[in-house]
């Protein structure tokens, strides 16, 4: 089967494709002769994920207002090759195409992010309503494609007329005003709503290590501080968006916790692994499934503690519908009596096996662990994989094909231990394969491609590779392939 192939029998396909509220394919048969020990549970979810700032170019058109994404990667020497997110993939204007790309895999739903800027072109105020119009076409089409959206409401791009940012309580004010709005806007249609991406990057990399837009190296004190309007935007977006949503709304967080492996799967090795995935998460996830700071927490910040205001930790322990995960690498920890919490983190070797990116060392038991320690310590009514996937260093050969292999063994790798969770009964509905196609990697700029579609970024052709294929079929048996 060639790429043409592919996307036509992929429309084919996508017909049959349910457009109800969790994006489960309807009615979804086992291929003959599928071992059981390979399936998915029936009506599980399968996705793709994208975020707005990585994909949609067209920053200047349409009365959007500039995000700190903007200015940080206009910035001499702060992205790889001054790569910034002017163009991306163009998607802006080519998301008919890119709904498209998602009938062509078959896939039941799509996990997107709204620009906060093309909303709220100063963080707050007037509303700009072409770029509610844009988000009203992007969900129609996927609903006219049987595609259901599941939406991330911020995904790194602050605006960058809020003062002060991230360091400035008012943002986590300012943020619970847009989700809401935006909930009013778009759950007539939109039933699946993620408040924030990935706590610990857009606070610790953007404020602690200063690799991430704005660019900042804070003290203890002033970084801690930053991660609480962090759990607080999100908690006072839940709120908002359950006050706002018409018809109802299910509404959950997509966070990167740290995820711990155990050494041995002994008792006491599992234990160290829970104790290290609660307080190692301690300020983010931990925070929110409990609507508290744990005392080990509290104790180690010392003088650098957060300041909380009455409420705070209410707001941010809201109940949620789901848990959404992003999955890439593990810590593998042991049991050690001698250590703080009883644990010890075992340090990734030089042998350890990585994909291109230097920080996505290999662990598909991250998957397994991540779903049971979280499943365990909280019991959140579901759980969903936001993310998961991996750069390679790909190219076009001679054919114009990219014949992805390494994407696809780490991929058959983790999805097998996502199925150990779901048929050991851990409430796993969904996956969201990182990511539809190549796009604009953050500070990596265009250099690691995370896409199972390859795009030519100089003439925005987007082309199927391998894996494309592969998680095509995946989804056609819900079973490992």
């Amino acid at each position: 089967m060639d790429r043409r192939d592919f996307l036509k029998t992929g429309m084919a396909a996508g017909g049959a494709l349910a457009a109800g509220g969790t994006g489960m394919v309807a009615g979804v048969a086992q291929a003959a002769g599928v071992p059981q020990d390979q399936r998915f549970p029936n009506g599980f979810v399968w996705g793709c994920a994208t975020a707005s700032y990585q994909i949609e170019g067209a920053v200047r058109e349409d009365g959007r207002g500039p995000s700190i994404w903007d200015t940080f990667s206009h910035t001499p020497g702060r992205v790889a090759n001054g790569d910034t997110g002017d163009v991306a993939c163009d998607s802006y204007h080519r998301y008919a195409e890119d709904v498209a790309l998602l009938k062509g895999l078959g896939v039941g739903a799509y996990r997107m992010s709204i620009a906060w800027s093309r909303i709220f072109p100063e963080g707050r105020g007037k509303p700009n309503p072409k770029g509610v119009a844009y988000y009203d076409r992007v969900v129609d089409a996927l609903l006219a494609a049987g595609i259901t959206p599941y939406v991330t409401l911020f995904h790194w791009d602050l605006p960058q007329a809020l003062p002060g940012g991230w360091q400035n309580r008012d943002t986590a004010k300012a943020f619970a005003d847009y989700a809401g709005f935006m909930a009013g806007k778009l759950s007539d249609r939109v039933h699946q709503f993620m408040t924030v991406n990935e706590l610990r990057c857009f606070t610790d990399l953007g404020h602690v290590q200063g690799i991430h837009a704005p660019g900042l190296k804070l003290d203890p004190a002033a970084a801690n501080q930053v991660r609480h309007h962090g759990v607080l935007a999100h908690g006072l977006g839940v709120q908002a968006i359950r006050a706002h949503a018409r018809g109802g709304a299910r509404v959950g967080i997509a966070d990167n916790a740290n995820i711990y492996v155990p050494a041995i799967e002994t008792p006491e090795h599992i234990a160290a692994a829970k104790a290290a995935m609660r307080n190692e998460n301690a300020m983010f996830l931990t925070a929110v499934m409990e609507g508290r700071y744990i005392d080990s927490y509290l104790e180690a910040a010392g003088a650098a503690a957060p300041k909380v205001q009455a409420g705070d930790m209410a707001a941010i322990g809201s109940p949620l519908d789901f848990v959404a995960l992003n999955i890439y690498t593990p810590t593998f920890v042991k049991a050690d009596a001698s250590a703080p919490g009883g644990y010890a983190q075992l340090p990734h070797l030089a042998s350890s096996p990585r994909m291109a990116s230097p920080w996505l060392y290999v662990g598909p038991e991250a998957g397994y662990w991540g779903v049971r320690t979280v499943s365990e310590l909280w019991n959140p009514k579901a759980i969903y994989i936001s993310e998961n996937g991996c750069s390679a260093d790909d190219v076009l050969n001679a054919a114009g094909r990219v014949d992805d292999s390494d994407r696809i063994m780490y991929l058959r790798n983790y999805l097998g231990q996502f199925r150990r969770a779901a048929s050991e009964g851990y409430p796993l509905n969904g996956y969201f394969l990182w990511s539809l196609m190549d796009n604009f990697e953050w500070a990596d700029g265009y250099g690691k491609r995370f896409g199972i579609h390859h795009v030519d970024f100089a003439t925005q052709k987007r082309t199927p590779k391998l894996s494309a294929l592969w998680y095509r079929e995946l989804i056609r048996r819900n079973a490992l392939v």
